[in-house]
């Protein structure tokens, strides 16, 4: 089955996201953004849902105050987002993909299994995944969702001891502080694992061939194996504060923006 394509944005798309949009779109995918406000200057294909009802706006102040002026902190978008694509797999909404995967090929899935890839030799990604809506991951997130301390009981042993530590010091009571993605790929990896699900996981090639390495895509290169090799069906970009800048001629991103198009 080829699902439809999901994701959470909360401010304005860059010129990488919105190439990246397209490259789904292209795909044969139907593709809704889910904000909390309106995103203006989405490609043709693109839909704008509204953020609320899956899960609300106040849910992110139980992760971390918003600052004076009731805006976000640096990572609370992270974080909301690690809960917002659970949510939406649990409202059976179809395969999440962060906004800034780039997709060279449709993405086909059973809806009875998970799909989802290895991100790094022990752990595995978020940036792309679904999850039937009664998977015991999914399930878990529920749980914790519930909870007004949001303290999984899947942490490692390490966090656990990181976050006794804080408090013991008088620092934040907040799990939400102790690392930026204590809610992502670490948590979807011991869920997977508690629930016997990592035989699911597919290569890292098939996803996440740039991910920890953005030169391979931003800067001039030989990228004809990447976008000839038939085990790699999308590209996770990464950008690292790129996304704004123009494509430098010979790079895959300026490969991908004369293929997909760009603003």
């Amino acid at each position: 089955m080829r699902p439809d394509v999901v994701t959470f944005w909360h401010g304005p798309l860059d010129a990488l996201r919105l190439t990246c949009l397209r490259s789904q779109v292209a795909a044969g995918h139907k593709v809704t953004v889910y904000s909390f406000d309106p995103l203006a200057g989405l490609p043709d294909g693109v839909g704008n849902a509204e953020a609320e009802a899956i899960l609300p706006h106040a849910f992110s102040e139980r992760l971390r105050p918003p600052q004076q002026d009731g805006g976000w902190r640096d990572w609370t978008i992270l974080q909301f987002s690690d809960f917002f694509r659970m949510r939406l797999m649990a409202e059976s909404a179809g395969l999440w993909l962060d906004a800034d995967v780039l997709l060279l090929k449709p993405v086909e899935i059973d809806q009875t299994r998970p799909y989802f890839a290895w991100e790094r030799p022990r752990q595995l990604g978020n940036s792309v995944l679904y999850l039937p809506p009664g998977d015991p991951i999914v399930v878990a997130f529920a749980n914790l969702i519930q909870q007004e301390e949001l303290t999984p009981d899947w942490l490692a042993l390490r966090h656990r001891l990181t976050f006794a530590l804080q408090r013991w010091r008088g620092g934040s009571s907040r799990l939400s502080d102790i690392r930026v993605a204590i809610f992502g790929p670490a948590a979807l990896t011991a869920l997977a694992r508690r629930a016997s699900e990592l035989h699911h996981a597919l290569p890292k090639k098939s996803f996440y061939a740039v991910h920890a390495d953005p030169k391979l895509f931003f800067d001039p290169s030989d990228f004809s194996a990447l976008i000839s090799d038939p085990g790699i069906t999308g590209l996770h970009i990464s950008p690292k504060g790129r996304g704004s800048k123009l494509p430098i001629p010979g790079s895959l991103y300026a490969w991908a923006t004369e293929r997909f198009g760009s603003p």
